[in-house]
């Protein structure tokens, strides 16, 4: 039911299905960005010398952040909205008074995101393979990435639906998308960005994120991007504790 709810909401499939396949496209497409990407690929964690990653396709180049952007979207943004106006509406208050076990509510609308996940990714990686990306990487690091991205930006958005008005979680869900996107590391890695920005989008859990995603999916061999990973494990851990200790249900 809540896979069926959220394919039923058509912001929810414009944020998670369209957006991010669209934008690889776009970009994977656009002359000159990947290649101006390249240098701060290389500075990423994990990932490697510049002469290892100027073989990589545009479509390569840019995957990464639009695997980090589709589980943002799922995760923070259709999850939050979706749960927040539930709330307001009462339907959560309904249901816990229902039979239906509370765990068993947050299993089912953590299997329906998991579900949407899968099918982003897939068709991301048909569009990149489409585009001209060769199919390669490291399988472990991409689900461990997924998973810790899933309970970073779940946490976030659980954490604003049960604490904010249903119409401040919207704007504050689409408004923080839309600020990662264009500053949190997804396109252009935080070690690229201007000292300032970078040094404050390198301890988001975007960049922490698709640097994993970059380090997963680039053939360098140059080990794991363990500061990345330390920064995605403590919001993995940290938003998921925030979201318990303030959700209300009604």
């Amino acid at each position: 039911m809540e896979l069926l709810l959220a394919l039923r909401r058509g912001e929810s499939v414009l944020a998670t299905l369209i957006i991010p396949p669209v934008l690889l496209g776009f970009l994977a497409s656009a002359p000159g960005l990947a290649e101006a990407l390249g240098a701060g690929m290389a500075a990423a964690p994990g990932v490697g010398d510049i002469g290892a990653v100027s073989s990589i396709s545009p479509a390569g180049a840019f995957l990464p952040g639009m695997l980090a952007l589709a589980v943002m979207s799922t995760s923070m943004v259709s999850l939050g909205i979706a749960t927040a106006y539930e709330r307001s509406y009462g339907v959560l208050k309904r249901l816990g008074g229902s039979p239906l076990p509370r765990p068993v509510l947050i299993g089912g609308k953590l299997l329906a995101v998991c579900a949407v996940e899968s099918l982003q990714t897939l068709l991301l990686v048909a569009v990149a393979v489409a585009l001209g990306w060769s199919l390669t990487g490291n399988a472990a690091l991409v689900a461990l990435a997924v998973l810790l991205g899933t309970c970073a930006f779940g946490g976030l958005g659980l954490w604003m639906a049960g604490s904010w008005r249903a119409e401040a979680t919207l704007a504050g869900a689409n408004g923080l998308y839309l600020l990662l996107l264009l500053f949190g590391g997804l396109v252009v890695p935080a070690s690229a960005l201007p000292a300032p920005l970078g040094v404050v989008a390198s301890v988001l859990p975007s960049a922490a994120l698709a640097d994993v995603f970059r380090a997963a999916l680039t053939p360098t061999g140059a080990g794991q991007p363990w500061s990345a990973l330390a920064v995605l494990g403590a919001w993995a851990v940290l938003a998921p504790c925030v979201a318990a200790a303030t959700f209300r249900w009604e």
